[in-house]
């Protein structure tokens, strides 16, 4: 869900074509499959209206366009560091500024979502008067807004400090390469650990809260309980992200002989498979959702067989 997005490999050699192969044909695979999935779900949204006029669908399809988008660029980008390896600054720039942007928006996404079930477990008189489309959608435009707040110094502060002839460079495209001033990386660690404390205290704050609601007045303990450990997923995947960095350092210590393997493990499990369970996991857990999406599919096989 963050920064980097693709496994970075400073100055390594390449891999043989029996390990390179195996990688991209897994992450290829990978990304087609939950850009499928996602576009589904992005479908069914679009065909339905009692979908788009409530805040809380409104705010899961946001999580799932920029799940897709972050895949299909981190994907991109992967593939390329096997085959182009390098490319021009403008074009790394553009990929990753708005690989970046999706990342970033993610964690605040689920805060957000968080809040609107609190709002309508804990204070449901008030829910319809606080989450309108209205205020949905500006709180949409906020989350870009911050995202955009925390990436676009980077690319500010390249353009003011780089010499020109890097921007008629070609090198292997990640963030750090394309926004290579040290400061950044100091500015980056700040902001991801103040992120990471308002996500973690929303998510806590949120959802014990439901849990407590939900044993005192509703027969629903349960199902807020299992809501609850969901999102506690949701926020280790989100620490994960934050804490990249220390993460990969780690890991290089660690597996040294083999880091190169264990970094494309650690981007598997923490940048793509994410994309695939969280909205899956949200979209057939509300029993709405899952109806329109079984009627779609059906509709699908239908039409597929009368074609036959």
């Amino acid at each position: 869900m963050n920064t980097t997005d693709i496994p970075k490999f400073p100055g390594r050699s390449p891999e043989p074509f029996s390990k390179a192969l195996p990688k991209n044909l897994l992450v290829f695979l990978l990304g087609v499959s939950i850009t499928c999935i996602n576009a589904s779900f992005i479908h069914v949204f679009s065909k339905h209206q009692i979908f788009y006029l409530n805040p809380r669908y409104i705010l899961f399809i946001h999580l799932v366009l920029n799940d897709m988008i972050q895949v299909l660029l981190s994907v991109i980008l992967f593939i390329i560091s096997y085959t182009l390896y390098k490319i021009s600054f403008s074009i790394c720039c553009i990929m990753v500024l708005i690989t970046l942007f999706a990342t970033e928006n993610t964690p605040l996404n689920v805060a957000c979502m968080a809040i609107e079930c609190y709002i309508a477990i804990c204070l449901p008189l008030r829910h319809s008067g606080i989450c309108t489309i209205k205020k949905t959608l500006a709180l949409i435009g906020l989350i870009w807004v911050t995202s955009m707040s925390v990436v676009l110094p980077d690319l500010f502060v390249t353009l003011a400090t780089q010499p020109l002839d890097f921007f008629h460079s070609r090198f292997a495209c990640n963030r750090q390469t394309a926004f290579p001033n040290p400061v950044l990386i100091k500015k980056r660690d700040i902001i991801h650990s103040v992120f990471l404390v308002i996500v973690w205290f929303t998510i806590f704050y949120t959802y014990f809260r439901i849990l407590f609601t939900a044993r005192a007045a509703s027969k629903d303990s349960k199902k807020a309980r299992n809501t609850i450990i969901l999102h506690g997923f949701q926020v280790l995947l989100c620490m994960a992200t934050y804490v990249r960095p220390q993460l990969v350092d780690t890991l290089q210590r660690w597996f040294l002989l083999n880091y190169v393997d264990m970094l494309f493990a650690f981007y598997v499990i923490v940048h793509i498979l994410p994309r695939s369970i969280s909205p899956v996991v949200y979209g057939i857990r509300d029993e709405t959702f899952r109806k329109y999406l079984k009627k779609n599919l059906l509709c699908n096989y239908s039409s597929t067989k009368s074609i036959r």
